[in-house]
């Protein structure tokens, strides 16, 4: 009896250990696939490239210790600036026009004067269930010279305007990148600012109609100051994802563009990296981009918060 009673305590006890064992062990083990993930796919990449960009490659296996001799040229390299200024010339355009373009549309849609406004607010927002590429393929259909819709509609009311080609002049080809892009992104803003002007308080503007706030009052004194979280956030995005231009200008164009007018920094890096095989210099520029990005963002961030503080 007491051999029994013995061998129910030691199987209670070992479930009770191995209970113990499991309860303290299960937040790690779902933990476990994440940190896999983020260490194969994200760290480590990350410690690699930082390590490549002090080192000079031939291939992934022949490496040599460069210094800072990437940076240096980096400094020195007239297309890396070049892409430079057409990146940060596209984000202050796109910028300037999408958000302006999001918010007007948000107002519009949200107007119970509209009829058919959940239709709309889809159609709008479509646009961003497409990829770059995607919308660079239907660019390239769209401009094409005579055929394309949109040279058709400029040459109906201005002939001339019915043979232009995007795709060879610098000036029209950024245009068309600028076009694409906010084709894609102004309905993503109005589904923001869509969610933004719901959520005012509308008792905010029947005391600003009993003050005698005219509509364009209640606008810049109400409305802007209460959707300022949302015009933020869209213009951080909006910074680091115009920075990070790739995919669009890539596929348009199939290369540079005319006269490097579609080069971007991503799009230099890749060729750096995978075109020419300097996985290096590559890296350094990635390096340099984050440090660009960073920078834009801290002092966005910095400003919004000075104009926060002081209204």
């Amino acid at each position: 009896m007491n051999g029994k009673q013995g061998d129910c305590s030691y199987s209670a006890a070992r479930r009770f250990t191995l209970w113990s064992l499991q309860r303290r062990a299960a937040p790690y083990l779902f933990l476990l696939p994440f940190l896999i993930l983020f260490f194969g796919f994200v760290l480590y990449p990350l410690a690699n490239s930082v390590i490549l960009s002090f080192e000079k490659t031939a291939g992934p296996r022949l490496t040599r210790f460069a210094g800072l001799t990437h940076f240096r040229f980096l400094l020195h390299d007239w297309l890396f600036w070049v892409a430079v200024l057409n990146t940060i010339g596209f984000a202050i355009a796109f910028l300037c026009l999408q958000i302006p373009a999001s918010l007007a549309l948000a107002l519009l849609l949200n107007s119970p004067l509209v009829r058919f406004r959940n239709f709309f607010r889809f159609a709008f927002f479509s646009s961003n269930l497409v990829g770059q590429a995607f919308a660079a393929v239907l660019f390239t259909l769209l401009l094409v010279p005579r055929a394309g819709l949109v040279n058709r509609m400029l040459g109906a009311v201005w002939p001339s305007l019915l043979e232009l080609d995007w795709k060879s002049d610098p000036r029209f080809a950024r245009v068309a990148i600028l076009m694409a892009a906010l084709w894609l992104s102004v309905g993503y803003g109005m589904i923001y600012f869509l969610a933004a002007l719901q959520a005012v308080d509308q008792e905010l503007y029947d005391a600003a109609r009993a003050d005698g706030a005219g509509a364009w009052s209640r606008f810049w004194h109400v409305t802007l100051p209460q959707i300022r979280p949302v015009t933020v956030f869209l213009i951080l995005v909006g910074t680091v994802g115009s920075l990070s231009l790739f995919e669009l200008p890539y596929v348009f164009f199939q290369g540079p563009g005319p006269q490097f007018a579609g080069l971007t920094i991503v799009q230099y890096l890749f060729t750096q990296g995978f075109g020419a095989g300097d996985l290096g210099y590559a890296s350094a520029i990635a390096w340099a981009l984050v440090a660009l990005i960073g920078t834009v963002t801290l002092v966005q961030i910095k400003i919004f918060r000075g104009a926060g503080e002081h209204p």
